[in-house]
């Protein structure tokens, strides 16, 4: 199997927008689940809504591809699969270092999902020297020492960042110094690369202070629905008209007042 360092994918050659490559993983993930179902075909509407797009942006990304489907039918599920993940450059290896295995870099070292997508963990990077050789997900942890080698040896064009924030710039600059051309980031901070290496930035208390500020939002908007609700009773109960004359009480009225509903026998 070819290696990420002598293999580039061709999407940027190919002219395909940055917006189309950043949905391709969406509908292989909802493609995959089609094919585990062993499902044959599948309609623009029904991918689409498993990707959670429109079904006129799903065609027009896959046209891209030069992948149209069938009029009735709709698309090849198996070969979809094979087509956009040719297109991602998933039908190669993709070695990977993972630098800092704190909590969060240990989690990324056990997560399942990168072994299925094609790349492999190549190694586990910590600058602790009381972490080197110690088993984390089955691979063991090697000292920032040997960041460089490692690259070297394995084709490493990946490289996962995961320590603290102060630290994180040095160690892209090593990454990139050393052949890395793409970084994953998870420290809390903003790197500075040169051009031809591409950063992708994953902070999860910036999402979480989106998702925040769309809660803040909602119960703003319930609060002042209330509000206005209550406004409106007040406005209606003081516009409201007044009874008729001669209907106080529910009775009539006679040339001396009030007159009993029934009069006595």
């Amino acid at each position: 199997m070819a290696t990420g360092r002598t293999h580039r994918p061709a999407t940027r050659s190919r002219g395909i927008p940055e917006a189309t490559v950043a949905r391709l993983p969406l509908y292989l993930r909802a493609l995959t689940a089609l094919s585990e179902r062993s499902v044959p075909t599948v309609s623009s509407e029904e991918l689409a809504a498993a990707a959670g797009v429109n079904s006129a942006k799903l065609r027009k990304d896959f046209s891209y591809l030069g992948s149209y489907g069938t009029r009735g039918v709709g698309y090849d599920v198996e070969y979809l699969v094979y087509q956009i993940s040719r297109e991602l450059g998933l039908t190669q290896d993709w070695p990977v270092v993972i630098v800092g295995i704190g909590n969060l870099g240990a989690a990324l070292a056990g997560y399942g999902g990168f072994a299925s997508r094609g790349f492999r963990v190549a190694a586990l990077i910590d600058a602790d020297p009381a972490m080197t050789g110690k088993p984390v997900a089955g691979i063991p942890v090697q000292h920032s020492d040997e960041l460089e080698k490692i690259i070297e040896e394995d084709g490493v064009s990946i490289g996962v960042i995961a320590t603290p924030a102060g630290v994180a710039q040095q160690v892209c600059d090593r990454l990139v110094a050393a052949g890395v051309t793409s970084i994953l980031n998870f420290a809390p901070t903003v790197l500075s690369v040169p051009d031809g290496v591409d950063v992708r930035k994953v902070d999860l208390s910036i999402e979480l202070q989106i998702l925040a500020f769309h809660e803040q939002r909602k119960a703003g908007e319930e609060a002042n629905a209330e509000a206005d609700a209550a406004d409106e009773a007040e406005t209606a109960a003081a516009v409201a008209p007044p009874a008729p004359r001669g209907t106080t009480g529910g009775g009539r009225k006679g040339p001396d007042g009030d007159v009993p509903a029934v009069m006595p026998a």
